[in-house]
């Protein structure tokens, strides 16, 4: 894909009335009140024990997420996003001896990384970072927000990572991660390392009810993006044409779009399970002008409302931040009418709001096609 940042008006048509429609909205439009205590801070006992509601237009019901196999029909296809988060986390210190904590943005590879880093004064390029007590990292440059660093060359930076790092956890979970924490913030399904965020819709299942969809009839494909830091960052511009989305990699197995080729032969549905899968198959969608490409790719896309959706049908998906891309993007999957009813319908029920809160399982809304 185009190394270019993902401009918003990108997914829309060239006519005037969708420019229109992107002009209109506002960041506000995507804002609301949520109490402290809703923000889940731990994992509940049992993966499969969290409340979903449905989400089909204006029409809400309160489930559970073991209902899941009973609300697709046989031949549906669920395509999870399969990337492991890494412990992304590293403290140390300065030659100065002043203390820092890197978070690793993107493994660029073997051997280097892109970082955030906080520290009272930044460091310097050509500064050596001792972290952990474990090993010295070269500071190379500066590339906007981020530090590019050179890792000892005897070791691949995911072992040491692997080995070294701490698990980081999301900014609104007020403590440090846990040993519980080390298998319920990942995925079962997990398996290609390189994000520093769960796709926390994936959370939700284990073994029991992948069991379960089987049996129904569904069946399961995987796609890898790779979260990056930049999911919990703000939008901070009230014009959303002037948002710089991040980018994040993917990788879209052929065997995937085989699946999901097949399953619309079969007149079945694609069930994008969280924000991440959707976003790796419509940018999929986008680069190949409206034929799925395999293999891997960048994205930046930014969903907005009116949006022309391609490849998904339903969406299961945490519950997101007021303000937040993702907001938006539900927002244009299921109507920004649809999605304020159903998030004050969550509140006033007490809902668990993100990573380790409940979910939706959202009914695409289809954009009406302008004269």
């Amino acid at each position: 894909m185009s190394s270019q940042p993902f401009r918003p008006e990108a997914a829309f048509s060239e006519d005037a009335a969708a420019a229109e429609a992107l002009s209109s909205l506002r960041l506000a439009d995507f804002d609301y009140e949520l109490p402290a205590g809703r923000i889940a801070q731990q994992p509940l006992s049992e993966r499969s024990a969290s409340r979903l509601l449905t989400v089909d237009g204006m029409r809400l019901a309160d489930r559970s997420i073991i209902d899941l196999p009973a609300l697709l029909q046989p031949g549906d296809l669920l395509v999870m996003n399969d990337t492991r988060v890494l412990h992304a986390r590293l403290y140390g210190v300065k030659e100065t001896g002043g203390q820092l904590e890197v978070l690793i943005e993107r493994v660029t590879g073997q051997h280097e990384a892109l970082a955030q880093i906080r520290a009272s004064k930044p460091p310097r390029a050509g500064s050596v970072l001792h972290l952990e007590n474990a090993m010295d990292v070269a500071v190379l440059a500066r590339e906007g927000e981020l530090y590019h660093l050179r890792f000892p060359p005897d070791e691949n930076v995911v072992d040491l990572l692997e080995r070294h790092g701490r698990l980081p956890l999301p900014p609104y979970i007020d403590r440090t991660a846990a040993e519980h924490d080390e298998s319920r913030y990942q995925t079962v399904f997990a398996r290609e390392h390189g994000s520093v965020a769960a796709p926390t819709a994936g959370l939700h299942f284990d073994d029991a009810l992948l069991a379960a969809l089987r049996e129904r009839g569904c069946r399961l494909a995987y796609v890898t993006l790779h979260v990056g830091a930049g999911t919990f960052q703000p939008v901070r511009t009230d014009n959303l044409a002037e948002h710089q989305m991040h980018r994040e990699r993917y990788f879209l197995p052929g065997a995937t779009i085989a699946a999901i080729e097949e399953t619309r032969r079969q007149g079945g549905r694609v069930v994008a399970i969280g924000t991440t899968t959707l976003r790796t198959l419509e940018s999929a969608a986008i680069r190949g002008a409206g034929r799925l490409c395999a293999g891997a790719g960048e994205t930046g896309l930014f969903i907005l409302p009116g949006f022309r959706f391609q490849v998904v049908d339903l969406l299961l998906t945490n519950f997101h931040l007021p303000k937040s891309t993702l907001l938006m993007l539900v927002s244009a999957f299921s109507g920004q009418e649809a999605i304020r009813h159903a998030y004050a319908h969550a509140i006033l029920n007490e809902y668990r709001f993100f990573s380790y809160g409940d979910a939706m399982l959202l009914s695409r809304q289809d954009v009406p096609e302008l004269s």
